[in-house]
């Protein structure tokens, strides 16, 4: 299974070009059974690196466009009535997909943001009193613009919570970005080439085996210290809950997981603690993906791993 993992991040390494650590991070947070939040400008390959995954992974894609006026409805379904059986027939939205593409979710209202909370939350949703289950797996990416650009709505910290990770692509080095301008035309073929590297029942073997990774007392120690720290120092405007607790843990195993080991590093947790702190430290009006990591550096900078138990 280490063998696929590794085919699937040098796949999507000639797709999204130059951007191999946030490849990582993404892939890391889907064996982690997370949802996924990218925001940066437009063009930055965000819809690529959504659609390069579900090809390689086998999963089944569906891409949404959010916008202003778009209603819950349009994103979970609508019953409509049946004349033949005099009833009324659900039929399903684009959101019973295994891997959904929110595209630019915060131009949506709120209302119809929130009605992915369930959905992500619980893996299923709740219509007239009917409950239906959602594809397994089932992987929310959403991408959003900053919240300076008009037309959008911040994410409530809410919904920003359901979100393992939050990363930024940012913009391509100058060889990755002169290779784009080469391969020109192309990248639409390159992705609809991509091969199927694993099934659906391995990607779930995988994040079954990302779950027994162990983590030694001194791990659960420096971690429980990381989080008590935002709880203790008023400069984070919000500190980490027990769910934000639970998915560093799990991001750090499946960052161990795709390196070949059984066993979570320090390393594994600095790595993603960036990716999976940051959105849940800051308010949702303030500092974007796409600035510096400042109060994850700082917290990092607090803690000394060899002190912490």
């Amino acid at each position: 299974m280490q063998q696929q993992v590794q085919q699937v991040l040098k796949a999507l390494d000639q797709v999204v070009l130059g951007k191999s650590h946030q490849i990582r991070l993404a892939v890391s947070c889907l064996l982690a059974g997370g949802h996924l939040l990218i925001e940066d400008l437009p063009g930055m390959g965000k819809t690529t690196l959504s659609h390069a995954l579900a090809n390689v992974l086998s999963l089944g894609y569906r891409r949404v466009q959010f916008t202003s006026d778009m209603l819950p409805a349009d994103l979970i379904g609508i019953s409509i009535f049946n004349k033949s059986s005099q009833s009324f027939d659900f039929h399903k939205g684009p959101l019973f997909s295994q891997l959904l593409l929110a595209d630019e979710i915060n131009r949506a209202s709120p209302k119809t943001q929130s009605a992915l909370l369930e959905a992500m939350a619980e893996r299923q949703i709740s219509i007239e009193g009917t409950t239906y289950q959602l594809p397994a797996p089932f992987f929310v990416i959403a991408t959003q613009n900053p919240v300076d650009q008009s037309g959008t709505f911040p994410l409530p910290e809410s919904q920003l919570d359901r979100f393992m990770m939050r990363i930024s692509l940012g913009y391509p080095d100058a060889k990755a970005e002169k290779r784009m301008l080469l391969e020109q035309g192309e990248q639409a073929q390159v992705i609809a080439s991509l091969q199927a590297l694993m099934s659906v029942e391995d990607l779930v073997r995988m994040q079954l085996a990302v779950q027994q990774v162990h983590v030694s007392d001194p791990l659960l120690d420096y971690l429980l210290a990381l989080v008590n720290e935002t709880r203790a120092d008023k400069r984070y405007p919000n500190p980490l809950s027990p769910r934000g607790t639970k998915m560093l843990l799990s991001a750090a195993r499946a960052w161990a997981y795709i390196d070949g080991r059984d066993h979570v590093l320090p390393e594994d947790l600095q790595a993603i603690l960036p990716s999976v702190a940051e959105h849940r430290l800051r308010s949702s009006l303030e500092v974007s993906a796409m600035d510096s990591y400042g109060l994850s550096e700082r917290l990092l900078s607090q803690i000394d791993p060899d002190r912490a138990a």
